[in-house]
């Protein structure tokens, strides 16, 4: 499977645009964002998160360090950090992978 052909075939779509579905054990979704959106902050204390990037660029801030996200760049977020995305470019988009939980509520922040 390739993500960053998955991306671009997703057009002006963000959010999360594919979930993995065929593993009981991982949580895995591609997330995609134009220039200045993203995922506004939060705190998740159940799971430590994988952020790989795949296209464009953006950001991963934790506990307010910010970390550069772009294709096969890799963010570990460990569980209970602060923390957000931000879009820095145009088709900005990255994979997530956890253990599965609960179904993704993945709104966009407000920037």
């Amino acid at each position: 499977m390739d993500l960053a052909v998955m991306a671009a075939a997703a057009g002006e779509q963000t959010g999360v645009i594919w979930t993995l579905r065929e593993s009981s054990d991982l949580n895995a979704n591609l997330v995609r964002f134009e220039a200045g959106e993203g995922v506004g902050e939060h705190i998740n204390d159940e799971v430590d998160v994988i952020f790989v990037g795949v296209s464009g660029t953006g950001s991963v801030l934790t506990n307010g360090e910010e970390r550069r996200l772009s294709a096969g760049t890799l963010v570990l977020v460990r569980k209970g950090t602060r923390r957000s995305t931000l879009a820095l470019s145009e088709g900005f988009s990255y994979l997530t992978v956890h253990r599965r939980r609960g179904p993704l509520q993945l709104g966009q922040g407000a920037r």
